[in-house]
C-alpha cells in the first residue's frame, strides 16, 4: 500500500509525517515498512522512490501470495477489483455481487474482499489515484484470468506513467477498451 501511494504521488515530494497521515498509519509503522521494502529491494531510500522493475515483478507475481485474497459474506463497502475504476468501465457486470472492501462509508452491497492492509479503504477514499492502484492490485490478487490480464496491463501502465509523467497518452492501456 505504501509503495502504491508513492507511485500515486509520482514526482511529488513527500515526508514521513504527511505520508503517515494520508495512509492512516503511524510514522514508525511507515518507517519500518519502508526499511523492509528497502531490504527486499523494492524501495530506494536515496531516491525516496520504489524500485520500478522489482516493484512491478512483486505486484504482478508476489502480492497474491503475500496477501492472499480472502472473500467473506455479503456486506456494505467500497467497490474494488473489477467493480472499481478503472476496470468498472472495461468489464461488463455479471450480475453477481461485486467485490467490496468492508467499510462504514461504503455505498455498495457486495462480497467482502479483505484489503491488503486495514487502512487501505480509508486511504483510497482520500486519494483517487491510490484507489485505482489498489483496486487493480485486488484484481491481480482475486480476479479471474481476463480480469488479471487487464489489471496487470493497467497497473504496469500506471507505474510507467509515474516514472515518465511527461509522456502523453490517450489511454493508459492501448489493448484495454471500455465495455460496450
Amino acid at each position: 500500500m505504501i509503495l502504491l501511494k508513492l507511485v500515486a504521488l509520482g514526482d511529488l515530494s513527500w515526508s514521513y509525517s504527511h505520508l503517515s497521515a494520508e495512509l492512516d498509519i503511524s510514522v514508525s509503522q511507515l518507517h519500518s515498512a519502508l526499511k523492509r521494502c528497502e531490504m527486499a529491494r523494492l524501495f530506494e531510500q536515496g531516491d525516496h522512490k520504489p524500485y520500478r522493475p522489482h516493484l512491478e515483478e512483486y505486484l504482478i507475481h508476489g502480492v497474491k501470495y503475500s496477501f492472499p485474497a480472502q472473500h467473506g459474506s455479503l456486506t456494505r463497502g467500497i467497490p474494488t477489483s473489477y467493480a472499481a475504476p478503472p476496470m468498472s468501465s472495461m468489464i461488463a457486470e455479471s450480475g453477481d455481487p461485486p467485490p467490496v472492501w468492508p467499510h462504514p462509508k461504503g455505498q455498495v452491497r457486495g462480497v467482502a474482499l479483505s484489503p491488503i492492509h486495514r487502512a487501505a479503504p480509508g486511504a483510497a477514499l482520500k486519494d483517487p489515484k491510490l484507489y485505482e492502484l489498489l483496486a487493480l492490485l485486488d484484481a491481480v490478487r482475486a480476479g479471474r484470468a481476463r480480469e488479471r490480464e487487464i489489471a496487470v496491463r493497467e497497473l504496469t501502465a500506471r507505474i510507467e506513467q509515474a516514472w515518465y509523467p511527461n509522456e502523453t497518452r490517450t489511454s493508459l492501456c492501448s489493448d484495454c477498451q471500455p465495455k460496450s
